[in-house]
């Protein structure tokens, strides 16, 4: 397909509104209103508003009968300040798209515009703008809305930029694409006691330095895990400054990460076990807790293929990385229900990486992005 300038100019405009206008996950109220009123130029048949807090869906129906095909796009920003000074800068103190959700939802309001031009033969295709993506919670609220049931795709496809690869540049893997994590909170309670007599207390300094090897050992072991994981300590706090305290209670926040969902299990059991452990030997209470749980995002062969050959098709460079990317993805959620890939698009070689404070979306790849949504939906919709 060829995007025409008066086109492409719309939608970089109304990426640059997005990025200017950024709110955090689960906040997205403005940026869906606008994104609401910006579809509404491009006639969906239907749009379903509110699916799993703030997120929409605009649906484009086919003549004939056919498969769902659900495209999504995130839409939350991040909290960081943002360095960058143009224009469209973020008038939000300490919030900015720094991962680019900006230029996903305006590429998926580019694949409208298209639908609008060009409705799909059969069939029906969802963009699914969703919120809450960076806290792992987005995917799974709109899945369990009982609205989401009259959208029960059979495709799913999803994308993101990816600083590091040539700009344009399609990446894309069979099986395992990113991976999964979780975030882990440990709260340990002893006894306080005054630092003169620290025997009359229960300390848990040293519980706190067991778990820390513990978990440091764990990231290093091999035995039983299949692929990749990792423990990052990312927190800790003893007590509070005071020299006359000896501290009776302490936090151990860490995220645990891998490849793959069992490899994700085994490594939950034990980090469990050794934070238990830890609590027991010094006899103190313990309280485990959960956040932001992102399952691994595994890609259906026959939905890679599909992207393989629209990238082919429209003469865009190919790559495909030995491993699975660290990061993750709520997008695993759908690939873990339907049958689904998500890929890559480069955002150039010396890009800023995804989250830092000077990261800024490249609207230069805004085209082959719609080209490869708009070739699978013609791929499969026809």
């Amino acid at each position: 397909m060829t995007i025409s300038n008066d086109d492409l100019r719309q939608i970089i405009a109304f990426r640059q509104r997005l990025h200017q206008h950024p709110e955090l996950s689960g906040k997205e109220v403005e940026t869906a209103k606008r994104i609401k009123e910006f579809l509404q130029m491009f006639s969906p048949d239907k749009i379903y508003e509110n699916l799993g807090g703030n997120g929409l869906a605009a649906v484009y129906q086919g003549k004939d009968e056919g498969a769902t095909l659900l495209i999504r796009a995130d839409m939350d920003a991040l909290p960081i300040n943002e360095t960058n000074n143009f224009a469209y800068k973020s008038t939000t103190p300490g919030v900015a798209h720094k991962c680019g959700h900006d230029g996903h939802a305006a590429i998926l309001a580019g694949v409208a515009q298209a639908l609008h031009q060009r409705p799909p033969s059969r069939g029906r295709v969802v963009l699914l703008f969703q919120p809450a993506e960076e806290t792992g919670q987005g995917a799974k609220r709109v899945i369990d809305d009982p609205q989401f049931a009259a959208l029960q795709p059979n495709y799913t496809f999803a994308l993101h930029n990816l600083p590091g690869f040539a700009a344009g540049t399609v990446v894309v893997r069979d099986k395992h694409f990113a991976a999964a994590s979780k975030g882990m909170i440990i709260r340990l309670t002893g006894k306080t006691s005054h630092a003169a007599n620290p025997e009359h207390g229960i300390s848990p300094a040293m519980a706190v330095a067991d778990i820390i090897r513990g978990f440091t050992g764990l990231s290093m072991e091999k035995e039983g895990f299949e692929d990749f994981k990792l423990i990052t300590i990312i927190h800790t706090r003893l007590g509070e400054i005071a020299f006359g305290t000896t501290p009776g209670y302490a936090e151990v926040m860490a995220t645990l990460r891998s490849f793959r969902n069992d490899d994700m299990q085994r490594l939950t059991d034990q980090a469990v076990e050794i934070a238990q452990q830890a609590a027991d030997r010094y006899r103190l209470h313990e309280k485990i807790e959960w956040r932001e749980e992102f399952p691994a995002t595994v890609n259906d062969k026959s939905c890679v293929d599909i992207i393989r050959q629209t990238a082919t098709r429209n003469n865009l460079k190919i790559e495909e990385p030995d491993t699975p990317f660290r990061w993750s993805e709520d997008f695993g959620y759908f690939t873990s229900r339907y049958k689904g890939a998500m890929f890559g698009i480069g955002s150039g070689k010396s890009h800023p990486e995804l989250h830092h404070p000077d990261y800024d979306f490249p609207d230069k790849i805004i085209p082959q992005a719609i080209t490869m949504f708009d070739g699978i939906v013609r791929n499969i919709l026809g």
